[in-house]
């Protein structure tokens, strides 16, 4: 009579599974291990992934940091002698400015009395306008070119305006146009000429006219241009020499 196999008891065989468990574990936890280096897991994967960003671009420094602390001074008294004989104050009249490194203004008039040979008035005024770098506004040298554009328009749009020319005024600042153009008021007529400069960021603009009374000849266009541009030149010297 063949025997059977003797069955294991019930705690040899809690032991085994026990075991077969316990020796799961590792290959479980090297599988995981694994597939969480594949996938780009681990600890690494709670880290944010690394950003680039780039600075917003820096507007350039504006070359000039402030005007002539008196902007009367910013032309020649021999130039104010010539282009405003007999004027009431060869030193000028300064306009109001609550800040002078940013804006400054300054007028001469005067009037040649000849009697009967007639009289020569001339007016001649200059102002001067700076632009810092901004964030947000853009350099100094933008801005002023946008102010000089509309200097250029405001002049070229005067009311009443006859024979109105604009041109390059070469040699002056970075950029400047010369604007004449005559005026009839109180029967006589004015001829003016009009020179706005750009030097960087600052923007210059110089008027200069002049009316002949009792019989005299109201001065030629080209006289104007010739005497504006000279003023204007020694204002835009005078610009650099305030900073340095």
């Amino acid at each position: 009579m063949q025997r059977s196999a003797p069955r294991p008891s019930r705690s040899r065989t809690r032991t085994r599974v026990r075991m077969l468990a316990c020796a799961a574990v590792p290959v479980m936890i090297v599988a995981a291990g694994c597939s969480s280096a594949s996938d780009g897991g681990g600890a690494d994967a709670d880290k944010p992934a690394a950003t680039t960003s780039k600075a917003a671009p820096k507007v350039a420094p504006a070359k000039f940091t402030t005007l002539p602390a008196d902007p009367c001074k910013s032309i020649a008294a021999k130039t104010i002698t010539d282009l405003v004989p007999k004027a009431k104050d060869k030193s000028g009249s300064a306009g109001k400015s609550s800040d002078i490194t940013t804006r400054g203004s300054c007028s001469w008039n005067g009037l040649d009395d000849n009697g009967v040979k007639g009289s020569q008035y001339r007016w001649l005024d200059i102002s001067l306008m700076r632009y810092d770098s901004e964030e947000g506004l853009g350099s100094g040298q933008d801005r002023a070119a946008d102010y000089y554009k509309k200097e250029v328009a405001k002049a070229s749009a005067t009311e009443g305006a006859k024979g109105l020319k604009a041109a390059p005024a070469a040699g002056v600042g970075t950029e400047a146009t010369a604007v004449t153009y005559s005026v009839t008021k109180t029967g006589e007529s004015f001829a003016y000429a009009t020179v706005v400069a750009r030097s960087e960021n600052v923007v210059i603009t110089l008027t200069y006219n002049g009316a002949g009374y009792a019989g005299a000849k109201s001065p030629a266009a080209s006289d104007l241009v010739k005497g504006a541009t000279k003023a204007t030149k020694e204002a835009v010297a005078a610009v650099p020499a305030a900073t340095e």
